[in-house]
């Protein structure tokens, strides 16, 4: 189930919890978080590939391009097994800013996104389902826990814009991480 937690910047220790989903769209929307649930019942396998995927999601994927311009989509995914898991990890824990906003559309698993918006950072855990648009310019990490399993389609405008431009600010450390179990 999505989740949305809402803390002080200075002060991780306390938060408000948003569970309901039509409830952390709207608090997300109003912040100019675009954040939706489409239909999962696509039949894939575990070795599914990219295009079977993109296949599977085409008309929700046609339809978000055209209403935003996107030029091309793509399937990242990483599972327990991946060698570097750990470096991928720590490398997106760091607080950094893209030039396009980064879609993402969880096929399957889960990650968590927190937003640092002023004096709030919202922490957003995806999972199967969800769609999520953190615009352009807005600091953000995402924590993809240490045993990741996520399968999400990337929409791109250009594929370059995707690219992490990482503020230096340590925020992400005063967080609590994704811990599974």
């Amino acid at each position: 189930m999505s989740l949305l937690k809402i803390y002080a910047a200075t002060d991780p220790a306390r938060c408000e919890t948003v569970r309901d989903f039509a409830a952390i769209a709207t608090r997300l929307h109003a912040l100019g978080i675009r954040f939706e649930r489409w239909k999962t019942d696509a039949v894939l396998q575990d070795d599914s590939t990219q295009e079977e995927i993109l296949q599977a999601y085409r008309a929700d994927v046609d339809r978000l391009m055209a209403e935003s311009a996107f030029q091309s989509a793509d399937v990242v995914s990483l599972t327990p097994a991946h060698p570097d898991k750990l470096i991928l990890r720590n490398k997106f824990l760091n607080e950094h800013i893209h030039t396009e906003d980064e879609v993402r559309f969880f096929v399957d698993g889960c990650g968590l996104f927190y937003i640092h918006l002023d004096d709030q950072v919202f922490s957003l855990l995806c999972e199967k389902g969800d769609l999520l648009s953190v615009p352009a310019q807005t600091q953000h990490w995402f924590d993809m826990g240490a045993e990741p399993f996520f399968k999400c389609i990337r929409l791109f405008t250009n594929p370059q814009g995707w690219v992490a431009q990482f503020t230096g600010d340590p925020i992400a450390q005063r967080f609590p991480t994704l811990e599974l179990g």
